[in-house]
């Protein structure tokens, strides 16, 4: 991978946490006839950034009110005075982003202790943000493979290696975790999708559920859990509703998109929802939903058909 492709992920990254003022509502809204989502057996979130840097390009008070309007529990993946406009709407941010400004939060990870000192900071930063704010969840991320991040070329960790280097990381941030009664939240994302820096990371040492599942054992602390990224699973792994089965008392958070392309949730996509609602529902999964995908139309009708999908 080329350092182009990471100049493009920092670039819509820092599009979405630029963009937190108030503004006007998309034409249309108060017509659907209320909140999609009314069942309440899944609580829903909506990914800030997801709706920032693609479709009308919401800012984080219209993401607000629409996810209200949705009968949506959450608008996640913000962070420091962020968390401010997301209570003052009467939401939780069901997963708190990390801050490792200028890089994506996903490049330099628990796999690299030179990285660690940094990544600690932001860590317990990001574990009381969300303490105080009463966010359930803190994301965090193996890391790329390669070790020299920078020009993203070079010897790379060897998954026994990258493994070995996150358990031994995240121990030394769990215990503080366990203290703020705050999960971390390790995601999977694929390695597979190169057309587009927000569809797939290649390089990314985390790419298998397994992998994760191996780490987050090994930590062996109920506050460490994976961020089970439907999107991602379905790319790397499959096997949706068995590996949800089988990892149930492992999960603390559940991203959705539509699969090819991360998109919406609709027929043009190979992923079925609403059985896996169902599956989530099954097991006794009381986290969020996060409705992660990029749209591609007109994004209130895709999120309203969404949230309603997964309102099983």
């Amino acid at each position: 991978m080329r350092s182009g492709r990471l100049i493009d992920r920092r670039g819509l990254l820092c599009t979405a946490a630029g963009a937190v003022g108030v503004g006007m509502l998309p034409a249309g809204v108060g017509t659907q006839g209320g909140p999609a989502a009314v069942k309440g057996r899944i609580k829903q979130s909506i990914a800030y950034w997801a709706f920032n840097v693609a479709g009308d390009k919401w800012d984080l008070a219209q993401t607000c009110r629409i996810a209200r309007e949705l009968g949506c529990k959450s608008v996640e993946l913000v962070k420091g005075k962020e968390h401010e406009i997301v209570r003052e709407h009467g939401l939780t941010c069901a997963l708190t982003q990390i801050d490792m400004d200028p890089d994506p939060p996903f490049v330099r990870g628990w796999n690299h202790p030179d990285h660690w000192p940094k990544i600690l900071q932001v860590t317990k930063q990001a574990i009381d943000e969300a303490a105080h704010y009463g966010s359930p969840n803190v994301i965090c991320f193996t890391g790329y493979r390669v070790k020299n991040v920078t020009s993203l070329t070079g010897p790379e960790w060897s998954p026994e290696e990258g493994a070995n280097n996150c358990v031994a990381g995240l121990k030394q941030v769990i215990g503080y975790a366990e203290q703020k009664g705050v999960n971390l939240c390790l995601e999977i994302l694929n390695t597979r999708d190169n057309t587009h820096p927000m569809k797939g990371h290649p390089g990314y040492q985390g790419d298998h559920t397994e992998y994760c599942i191996d780490i987050i054992k090994r930590v062996g602390s109920p506050r460490m859990k994976l961020l089970f990224d439907v999107y991602h699973v379905q790319i790397m792994d499959g096997d949706i509703i068995r590996r949800i089965r089988e990892h149930k008392d492992y999960i603390g958070h559940v991203h959705v998109a539509g699969n090819p392309g991360r998109g919406e949730l609709d027929d043009r996509q190979e992923i079925r929802f609403k059985p896996i609602m169902e599956a989530l529902v099954d097991v006794g999964y009381r986290g969020y939903v996060g409705h992660e995908y990029i749209p591609t139309r007109e994004p209130m009708k895709g999120l309203v058909e969404a949230v309603s999908l997964c309102d099983v």
